[in-house]
């Protein structure tokens, strides 16, 4: 958003500037929706004691292929941005069988 507007007070409802800023605030945003589920179910888990097997399978697939949607989102690459996404959700789900 440039100089300015991060020395400033922030006020007002400013944009990111340039494509790969305003991907990287929709990754990031993206992010934020997954992230509390993640932490409840790992936290979940390891206070139930059922940390391993499906759960840590989950836990593990979620990580990465959310390292890997960063990416993909920053770069524009359509499709199997959708596929990474789709693992990462299962990866929760896993956590969640686990833990059911």
């Amino acid at each position: 958003m440039g100089v300015k507007w991060n020395a400033g007070p922030r006020d007002g409802d400013q944009h990111p500037k340039g494509a790969l800023a305003g991907r990287a605030q929709r990754a990031l945003d993206n992010f934020k929706e997954t992230y509390p589920a993640f932490i409840a179910l790992a936290l979940a888990l390891a206070v139930s004691g059922r940390t391993g097997g499906l759960g840590a399978t989950g836990a593990l697939l979620w990580f990465v292929a959310r390292i890997v949607y960063h990416p993909l989102y920053l770069f524009g690459v359509p499709y199997v941005r959708s596929l990474v996404w789709v693992a990462s959700m299962f990866g929760l789900l896993l956590m969640l069988i686990r833990l059911l």
